[in-house]
């Protein structure tokens, strides 16, 4: 919807999707109005590895306003997808001091909640000053690595965390993200969850950062908190990424700078009554965007139709929910709104996997709902 833009919206240069009639199709969004790019290039990765330069508009759709609104020519609003298509989704994790620490507070709880506090108490005691202020790679880290291995407290996720190396994982399959305004999913076997609003970078094949937006890299803490090797489970399930509204493109207004600077909150309503604050500051970030971008993409690996990485967060709720000392976990129905001043707003209500819709649409959909549209000729 309209609401979840940012205020200056009119002035940015917007990329995404939406679902017309004819199948899904990429928009640009200029000086508030939408053109459809099918004809200049099919899919949002093109448009970003190349199909911009040209200049070209697509189609005239009409002002953004009112496609969103249902006040166009179209039966109805306009529904957002998820603003990127064929882009692998990557995330980097514990790239915030908090989120190393709370996850380390995981693993030493075996994913048990109700442990957390007092492993939480134990270790803000003996490093919760350090973590925060030591670049990751650095001598300072590897000496407080062996001050921690010493005490008995070092942990996967600190190397991570400090170490040269950050974590780098695949969020969600290609085309598997949910958009503002769905249901994102949680498996029903986790008791111990939460939502992680993130800055999602957009990236082309050779490396280059084209704009952002935001991101809920849904987490699961009891299940990764069991083992690392859970991650997997943990993460890539249906329904459990979501991305939007738009990608803001970077141009004379908005630069990686403007990122490096912004502030993402989040805003937690339940059907209970619970409502939860927080926010997560990208000056805090341990390692600077444009790293993690170059630990991602390089001679290593590739990614021929470009990616989204989702760069973390240093949100880690601990305001308990039910049971004191147990912290907080989703409960069914909670509606989470993820924003920041210059990406606009994420809004999902949370139910189970199972029951959130089922993904169908995947690569071959797409392939066929091109083709059947004579979008793949190459012209």
């Amino acid at each position: 919807m309209i609401s979840h833009l940012p205020a200056d919206w009119r002035d940015g240069l917007w990329l995404g999707r939406v679902l017309l009639a004819a199948g899904p199709t990429p928009i640009l969004v200029e000086d508030g109005q939408a053109f459809d790019m099918s004809r200049i290039a099919p899919t949002v990765s093109e448009l970003i590895e190349g199909g911009l330069l040209s200049g070209q508009l697509g189609e005239q759709l009409g002002p953004l306003e009112q496609l969103l609104q249902g006040e166009s020519g179209f039966a109805g609003a306009i529904r957002l997808l998820a603003p990127i298509d064929l882009q692998v989704i990557k995330a980097c994790g514990v790239t915030f001091a908090i989120s190393a620490f709370e996850r380390v507070v995981e693993e030493a709880a075996r994913g048990n909640a109700a442990d957390a506090v007092a492993i939480r108490e134990r270790l803000a005691e003996k490093v919760g000053a350090e973590i925060g202020s030591v670049k990751p790679g650095s001598a300072a880290a590897d000496k407080l690595k062996q001050a921690l291995i010493a005490e008995g407290l070092w942990s996967q996720y600190l190397e991570v965390a400090i170490g040269p190396d950050a974590e780098v994982f695949t969020k969600a399959p290609v085309l598997s993200a949910v958009g503002d305004g769905d249901h994102i999913g949680l498996r029903a076997d986790s008791s111990w969850n939460n939502p992680e609003p993130e800055v999602v970078l957009v990236v082309d094949s050779r490396g280059q950062v084209k704009g952002a937006t935001l991101g809920n890299d849904v987490n699961l803490r009891d299940i990764e908190g069991r083992s690392a090797l859970l991650l997997g489970k943990a993460k890539d399930n249906n329904a459990s990424c979501a991305i939007g509204p738009l990608i803001r493109l970077f141009d004379d207004g908005f630069t990686i700078d403007d990122l490096r600077a912004a502030d993402i909150k989040l805003d937690l309503v339940g059907l209970d009554g619970f409502t939860m604050s927080g926010s997560s500051s990208m000056r805090l970030i341990s390692r600077d965007p444009l790293e993690l971008v170059q630990q991602v993409i390089g001679p290593e690996h590739q990614y021929p139709d470009g990616f989204a990485l989702f760069v973390g967060t240093m949100f880690a709720p601990v305001k308990d929910r039910n049971i004191p000392g147990a912290g907080f976990t989703h409960a069914e129905g909670d509606v989470v709104r993820i924003s920041s001043e210059r990406l606009g707003t994420l809004e999902n209500s949370v139910t189970s996997c199972a029951m959130a819709a089922p993904w169908t649409f995947g690569i071959s959909a797409l392939m066929k709902n091109l083709a059947s549209r004579g979008l793949l000729n190459g012209k």
